[in-house]
């Protein structure tokens, strides 16, 4: 049995929050510290329970980290073992980052198929082709992804689609290869510029940060380095939402607002004042939300992580919205639980058509993910009476001090255990 929530609505959100580091970089940029032999130090490093679980993979593989509430330290042995192993990975998707490095570093690696978030498939296919592109053997085997190389080599790769992920692993893999390798149609998110920043800090050579075209050329060595991770956009954009459903006035800090222009626009479209600072921006919503239509796509598009919290909004919007989700087939599952808040809703497809209501009304409902956690908590601001949200382990992995930053902004929110 997991703890959950006790969320009474009627709460009108203000205030200031600062964010810290983003759980979608702080993980690769743990793993990229296997690329080099001796100590990396990453500062403004999330608390969130992701973390301390991926610090457990690193330890599998030889390097002894430190981890305290906002830097984590790393230090990578002069050889890693290459064997990633069920238990450590199996609670989380981003351990399989560790891929590219090991493959980079040991020429070898197994690495057992990763656990996470229950919002679709998300093979591995891309990142195999890319290692098989530089001279790797790649396949499943045992439930475990098994690559070996006696040397990896420049090539060019052109990605069927601009998975982050994969993008992540074939630059990783590429840093220490012989040769060029180019990547098109390469992830741009904020995240991955952040890893390239962290690399080439190291010694790497990378062109093309945020753009769809990377270019690697391998160096012999790299060296271990000290970095802040950049800020978390998904977190910033989770509190603005907050501010427009709860129709509240909330500043958030410590994100750049060019990370979440799209975001921004659509909560103006939807009524809000918004106004962006150098880091960070404040929503300011007095009247009801209007219905917007959102498409998910990635970055520069609208994230698709945030779906569940746009969701949210339509439902207590004025008048008809359409989400359209083209990222994740499965995270419209998070659309049955917002019904139980008495949400009007249907799916079809891709589609989410959701005609807003005034006020929803409170229920027992289960999170699924972090953010469809974090979209039921945003939701249960503005139903009456108190909503009990189930299984909020799920919104440990993504947001630091979630109860105690929404009660600094005044909503009503207690954690129970069962």
């Amino acid at each position: 049995m997991s703890d959950r929530f006790l969320v009474s609505g009627g709460a009108r959100l203000t205030g200031e929050v600062r964010v810290t580091g983003a759980k979608n970089s702080v993980l690769k940029l743990m793993a990229a510290a296997l690329l080099a032999e001796g100590r990396t130090v990453l500062t403004n490093a999330p608390d969130i329970a992701d973390v301390p679980l991926m610090a457990d993979v690193l330890r599998g593989l030889g390097a002894t980290v430190t981890v305290t509430a906002d830097e984590v330290v790393i230090d990578t042995p002069a050889m890693p073992s290459y064997h990633a192993d069920f238990d450590a990975v199996k609670q989380f998707r981003a351990s399989v980052c560790v891929l590219g490095p090991l493959m980079a570093r040991c020429g070898r690696a197994v690495v057992a198929l990763p656990g996470g978030d229950a919002i679709g498939s998300r093979p591995l296919d891309m990142h195999q082709a890319g290692l098989r592109a530089m001279g790797a053997d790649s396949s499943i085997e045992h439930g475990c992804v098994v690559a070996a190389a006696d040397r990896l080599t420049g090539a060019a790769i052109a990605l069927e689609f601009p998975s982050v992920g994969a993008t992540e692993n074939i630059v990783m893999a590429a840093v220490l290869a012989d040769g060029v390798t180019t990547v098109d149609n390469a992830a741009r998110e904020p995240e991955i510029v952040d890893l390239c920043e962290m690399l080439t800090q190291m010694g790497a050579r990378i062109d093309g940060a945020g753009t769809s075209t990377l270019t690697v050329t391998g160096v012999r060595e790299l060296k271990p380095t000290t970095h802040r991770v950049v800020g978390d956009r998904i977190v910033a954009a989770t509190w603005g939402i907050a501010a427009a459903v709860t129709r509240g006035d909330v500043s958030v800090y410590g994100v750049s607002p060019e990370h979440l222009s799209l975001v921004l626009n659509k909560l103006a479209d939807a009524g809000a004042k918004v106004d962006r600072f150098p880091d960070g921006f404040r929503v300011q919503q007095n009247e009801r939300p209007v219905a917007i239509n959102v498409s998910t796509l990635p970055y520069p598009g609208f994230p698709t992580d945030l779906q569940p919290l746009v969701i949210g909004l339509a439902a207590i919007a004025d008048g008809m919205s359409v989400v359209t989700e083209n990222v994740f087939e499965a995270r419209f599952r998070f659309v049955e639980e917002m019904v139980r808040l008495g949400a009007d809703a249907r799916t079809d497809g891709h589609h989410a058509v959701i005609r807003g209501v005034e006020r929803l009304s409170s229920a027992p409902v289960w999170s699924s993910d972090i953010r469809a956690g974090a979209g039921l908590v945003l939701a249960a601001l503005v139903a009456d009476g108190v909503t009990e949200v189930h299984e909020v382990e799920h919104i440990d992995r993504g947001y630091p001090d979630f109860v105690a930053q929404l009660r600094s902004l005044g909503g009503v929110i207690e954690r129970v255990g069962d």
